[in-house]
């Protein structure tokens, strides 16, 4: 759980204060000596008109703009390229190959031997297409993976089926607050506490003390059982991955047009 807030750097708060979504005005009358808007919204991307306080598109300026469109095309390539559901979760194991460096090491023992973990890198293609995960692998292991994503080549190569690249459905709408609205983030983070589960299960990593059990991926069934759950968490992140784009399209188009329309 430390992950989705040190790995994506957002602090608990961003889940604990309420955004509407851009389009949904709130009725707000402030008093002769309150603030001009309610607790938790400010003028950077707020306005009051006729009685209501709303999220105004025209407010973004360049650089968000271009970061919202970067987004916008991730996920749209993303969406359209076809899922791979036969990685296994090993990006995991690659990360501690041949033990040169052990992520979670001072708080997680192993749940197999050295030598194990090895042979199970070694065993099997290694198919991890998402750039942060790769980007952790053990020197070693990297010859070993079929693809060498990198930051420019993330566009060309991150797909539907992969956990990481759902998991971070919640950094790209965290990244495109408050336009898309709580209700989208707390979705979008509930499913990354999900996959991070079986990200974690599925890992060489010993979770039995916090009620854990493995999925063994170095075994058949496991890997049965690994792709299964797989498909059912990318099967929820498909609509998510869908209203995030929408709302962040609808969110450029309200910001090359000046509306303000809202309910």
């Amino acid at each position: 759980m430390d992950f989705l807030f040190e790995y994506y750097a957002f602090p608990f708060s961003l889940l604990e204060k309420w955004h509407p979504g851009l389009g949904v005005g709130l009725e707000w009358s402030p008093g002769a000596d309150g603030p001009d808007l309610p607790p938790g919204f400010t003028s950077q991307w707020y306005r009051v008109e006729n009685g209501r306080v709303f999220a105004d598109a025209a407010r973004l300026g360049e650089k968000q703009r271009a970061r919202l469109e970067w987004i916008a095309g991730l996920l749209d390539a993303t969406r359209e390229r076809p899922p791979n559901f036969g990685c296994y979760g090993l990006h995991e194991w690659a990360m501690v190959y041949k033990g040169i460096s052990v992520r979670h090491g001072h708080t997680l023992a192993l749940r197999l031997p050295q030598s194990e973990i090895d042979a199970v890198v070694e065993s099997r293609p290694v198919c991890c297409s998402h750039h942060d995960a790769f980007r952790y692998f053990a020197p070693t292991a990297r010859p070993l993976n079929l693809l060498q994503p990198d930051a420019e080549s993330r566009t060309l190569l991150e797909q539907p089926g992969c956990l990481h690249a759902n998991m971070d459905l919640f950094k790209w709408a965290a990244k495109a607050m408050p336009w898309v609205g709580s209700d989208l983030l707390m979705d979008c983070f509930e499913l990354a506490v999900d996959l991070r589960d079986l990200d974690m299960r599925a890992s060489p990593y010993d979770l039995t003390g916090y009620g854990r059990e493995p999925v063994r991926v170095e075994t058949a069934a496991g890997r049965r059982q690994y792709e299964a759950e797989q498909r059912a968490l990318a099967a929820r992140a498909a609509p998510l991955r869908n209203h995030l784009t929408t709302a962040i399209l609808a969110t450029l188009a309200a910001a090359r047009g000046g509306q303000r329309s809202m309910i």
